[in-house]
């Protein structure tokens, strides 16, 4: 037997592969996972195929495409007001994922402490310790998952590495307010501690409000790794495509761990995308198109039994079931998939240790029917089940 020292030894299947499996072997809705039940824009596929088809199929530039690069900048100065220079403070990445995977490479290595903020997104934490790093968790709490700024600079020590932000949050759906970046400036100040700021949601900010991204505020900026992703900008999660602001210094150890992790992205993409970016409003459009949707999941889910928690931002709708069942919610979420057909992530899998406040994931980036179907089976499940 040829034997293996496991480097994530508590890592097992995520619990977002075990729900798909278990909605697809109950023909159930599934709710669960982050992605549309909708087609990205035909157009956007045209470019594609035009891009295959004009030769462009061999790799593209190791920091991405050039002209795809520069389009980005525009953006993100036009958005932020902040300048990022494209030929040394941006690369383009196997999506949002890789990218902090590969921030985290650059910066983490034994012993270091990471402070994230929970329920977080999954890979944060297992790509820490795979580095040898420590997870230093301030866990935020239903129902607006606030943040008590005091508390997290308890968290600080001599050996504090990295804070990761994400805004907005999955699962929770907040944004981060200006009073939470100037209480991060606070802390930050006069330390060396960097930055991930994950903001792959970023057009994804409803009723009227901004999107406070780290490049707007100078302090943060000079020591930030910022995240973005075009599946979620696209509808098309399954490209895996985002990319990285850094500052040049940053930058330039980002691109050695990259170059050796991915090298270079699909280039007949960055091709379509650089084309599909020139027109604005494919981004500028995103914050009324899932308002839409959320108001109308929320309006149907006010029918069901489940509390409604706020949501500020992202595709996502957290729920209490606490007038529902006591069940843990794992537990609760495995016996919705069985039962109503419907399938949602327990928000606990978000933390690092136990922490269970009885509430549920949903996933509204779906088609209106999908929508409506679903919460249908909800409201004929929580009516036999409410306390």
């Amino acid at each position: 037997m040829i034997t293996l020292k496991s480097k994530l030894p508590q890592v097992g299947t995520t619990v977002f592969t075990v729900m798909s499996q278990l909605a697809m072997e109950h023909g159930a809705i599934n709710l669960s996972q982050g992605f549309p039940d909708y087609d990205a824009d035909p157009e956007l596929f045209r470019l594609t195929e035009r891009a295959m088809r004009s030769g462009h199929n061999q790799y593209a530039p190791m920091p991405g495409l050039m002209s795809l690069r520069e389009r980005l900048a525009a953006k993100t100065e036009q958005l932020y007001g902040a300048k990022y220079h494209p030929e040394s403070e941006m690369t383009i990445t196997a999506g949002g994922t890789q990218a902090i995977f590969t921030a985290l490479a650059t910066v983490i290595a034994p012993g270091d402490e990471v402070i994230i903020f929970e329920p977080a997104y999954d890979c944060y934490a297992p790509t820490v310790k795979l580095f040898g790093g420590l997870v230093k968790p301030y866990q935020m709490q239903a129902p607006d998952f606030s943040i008590d700024w005091s508390m997290v600079k308890k968290l600080f020590s001599a050996q504090t590495r990295m804070i990761i932000i994400n805004t907005p949050q999955n699962p929770s759906g907040k944004i981060f307010s200006d009073e939470d970046m100037q209480e991060l400036v606070k802390l930050i100040r006069d330390t060396d501690i960097l930055i991930i700021s994950d903001e792959v949601y970023e057009h994804l900010v409803y009723d009227g409000k901004p999107h406070l991204s780290v490049c707007t505020y100078p302090e943060l900026r000079e020591r930030s790794f910022v995240i973005y992703s075009f599946g979620k900008l696209l509808h098309a999660t399954g490209w895996k495509i985002g990319y990285c602001l850094a500052p040049a210094h940053l930058m330039a150890e980002f691109r050695k761990i990259h170059q050796f992790n991915v090298f270079s992205v699909n280039t007949p993409m960055q091709y379509a995308i650089d084309e599909y970016l020139k027109e604005p409003g494919h981004y500028l459009s995103l914050a009324g198109f899932f308002q839409e949707k959320r108001d109308m999941f929320r309006n149907l889910l006010q029918q069901t039994a489940f509390t409604l928690l706020p949501c500020a931002g992202s595709y996502f709708q957290c729920v209490s079931y606490e007038n529902i069942s006591t069940d843990n919610d794992t537990d609760m979420a495995m016996q919705l998939v069985r039962e109503s057909g419907v399938a949602a992530i327990p928000v606990s899998a978000f933390y690092t240790g136990k922490n269970d406040q009885h509430l549920l994931r949903f996933c509204f980036a779906k088609r209106t029917e999908t929508l409506e179907k679903a919460v249908d089976q909800l409201i004929k499940y929580t009516n036999t089940k409410a306390v």
